[in-house]
Parts: structure tokens; C-alpha cells; sequence
């Protein structure tokens, strides 16, 4: 199966994906060092720097699957809410090219406050608009912490299939387990320098973390987000105003703060994946990424319901 992914970011659903079977066609992110990311980690990939909204989709017609994580502003609680009026909505640019491409399904994640009661006339165009282009459209909100990933992150997740293989797609089912909490996630990197009070933290750590937050070109830097995110972050004994370049020292004393890599390890990356960038760069592409376990797991039930079409029409032949 094929797949062309749009504001492709640092590679959190691009890994989910691939992890399910999903080959890259193409990925699109108007982010430069984002791209890098991409390139670092997978040379061979064929990674786009380019704008979507000038994106000429009609080369990559009849995909198996269109992907995108489109911009979070234009619908998150933290702002302002504009909607279609945010000139970062980039749904228009989707539905453009979801007709130039014509893919058999479409995976779409976004933040929680898209299902808002403001966007209720918004969601009823978007699924008219896939309608009229021969989709069956559904959306669900999906926590990360359901899919072993160790944060509560909620995300929506909108799935279109075409009319004629819609039925085979089923949501995936929240793991039997709880996940990980912080301090068994994150024991072995904070005890990398041979802090002596790692195995104490980890034990007091012992909830998922709060969601993440990576902020944006304009607002936020390599800190754990606003002040009630730091509170809880430090209900969890993890300084959330800044990030540190390493681990504590054997003799620290206090709070410690996340690395990158620990930020990384906490959304579900793997610990070989790398981020282009300092500090700062590299942060805010983990921090607004989609976890690849969530990712992964959604699009798993897609490829079992594009394949079980592939299957049914050999049969009939």
C-alpha cells in the first residue's frame, strides 16, 4: 500500500505508517528543518519542502492513502479559535488535493477542539465536501495513553474511505493495559549521569504525563507549555519552564528537567530517531508531533480494510 502525507512535521504518523505496512510515495512539510528530520532519519524517503497549498497533487493520483496532521491553531482550545478564518487552515488545501489525488482513504489528525461546538456547521461542510468526492467520513477522539503511549494526549482523528470499501474499517480497539507512567518511561535516561536520586524520582513519578505542548514559530520556546501544564509536570517532580541539554548529575539535587530525547521518548518516538535543529527547533517538532503508537495503530485498521478489498475482488476474479 501507498501513501502521500502532507504537513508530514518531524515524522510521528510517517513512522506510524510505515510501521503498519504503508509505503511513502511522498511527504510534504514547508517546514526546512522539519524535512531534515525526515531526510536524517529515512534518505531514501522522498521528502518534499514545499507549501500545500501549492502543491500539485495530480502526479500522485489513485494513492491507497492521503495522510496529513494539519495545523492544530486555527482549531485549539489555546487559541483563538478563527476556524476557517485562520488563514493556517489548511483544510481547503486538503480537499483540493483529496480530489486531485483520489486516494482510497484518508487519515487526518488534529487537536481536540475541532470537535468544539463552534465547528459543528464546519465538521457538516467537510464531511458534505468528502461526500460529494465519494467518501464515507467518520471522526473519533483517541488518547494516546490508550495505545501504550505514556501521556494523555487527546487527538481527533478523521477517517475517510471510499464508498465502496468503507464497511471494512474498524476503530482500533484502547490497549487491555495502562501505560508506562513517567518514571518507569523515563528512569534509564534521567540515571544516564548516575544521578543517585533516579530510582527516588521515578518512584514519585508515577502518573502518564500531561500533553505535551510544542507551541509555534510565534509563541512558546523549549519549555513544557503554559502555567498549568508546568503544574503538572511538577506534580510528577519535572521542572516544565525549560528543558536541559542532559541528564542530572550524579550529586543534583531538586527538580530535573526533560532533554529532547526524553520529550521524545514521552510521545512515543524511539529512542534512534533523531531531530534536526537545536534546542528549540527540535522541541517544537516533538512537542506538536502525532505519536507514531496511535498513528500506527489507526493505520493498521486501514491497511486491513484496503487489503480486505484487494482480497474479496482476487476471489471474485
Amino acid at each position: 500500500m501507498d501513501s502521500i502525507e502532507f504537513c508530514a512535521g518531524a515524522g510521528g504518523q510517517a513512522l506510524g505508517l510505515e510501521r503498519a505496512g504503508f509505503l511513502h510515495a511522498a511527504l510534504v512539510e514547508i517546514e526546512a528543518d522539519y524535512a531534515k528530520t525526515l531526510l536524517l532519519n529515512r534518505p531514501r524517503w522522498d521528502v518534499r519542502a514545499a507549501d500545500m497549498n501549492e502543491f500539485d497533487g495530480r502526479a500522485f493520483r489513485g494513492m491507497d492513502l492521503f495522510a496529513a496532521g494539519l495545523p492544530c491553531p486555527p482549531f485549539s482550545m489555546a487559541g483563538k479559535q478563527l476556524g476557517d478564518k485562520d488563514e493556517r487552515n489548511l483544510f481547503p488545501a486538503a480537499i483540493r488535493l483529496i480530489d486531485e489525488i483520489r486516494p482510497r482513504a484518508i487519515m487526518i489528525e488534529n487537536v481536540r477542539g475541532f470537535l468544539s461546538a463552534v465547528f459543528e456547521d464546519y465538521r457538516g461542510q467537510l464531511k458534505l465536501q468528502l461526500k460529494k468526492l465519494g467518501y464515507v467520513v467518520d471522526w473519533r477522539l483517541l488518547n494516546a495513553s490508550d495505545f501504550g503511549v505514556p501521556q494523555l494526549r487527546p487527538r481527533v482523528i478523521i477517517i475517510a474511505i471510499r464508498n465502496d470499501i468503507a464497511s471494512n474499517f474498524d476503530w482500533p480497539s484502547p490497549h487491555a493495559q495502562n501505560p508506562p507512567t513517567v518514571g518507569q518511561t523515563l528512569y534509564d535516561l534521567m540515571a544516564t549521569n548516575g544521578w543517585h536520586g533516579a530510582s527516588r524520582w521515578a518512584n514519585c513519578a508515577n502518573e502518564i504525563a500531561p500533553t505535551l505542548v510544542g507551541g509555534s514559530k510565534k509563541h512558546g520556546g523549549p519549555d513544557l507549555g503554559p502555567s498549568r501544564a508546568r503544574q503538572a509536570w511538577a506534580s510528577l517532580g519535572v521542572e516544565g519552564r525549560s528543558l536541559a541539554d542532559d541528564a542530572p548529575p550524579r550529586d543534583f539535587v531538586g527538580m530535573p528537567r526533560l532533554t529532547t530525547r526524553m520529550a521524545a521518548r514521552i510521545q512515543g518516538f524511539p529512542d534512534e530517531w533523531q531531530f534536526y535543529g537545536r534546542k528549540t527547533t527540535a522541541y517544537r517538532q516533538i512537542g506538536n508531533a502525532f505519536p507514531p503508537p496511535v498513528a500506527c495503530a489507526v493505520a493498521q485498521k486501514l491497511m486491513t480494510a484496503l487489503s480486505s478489498k484487494s482480497i474479496f475482488a482476487m476471489k471474485a476474479a
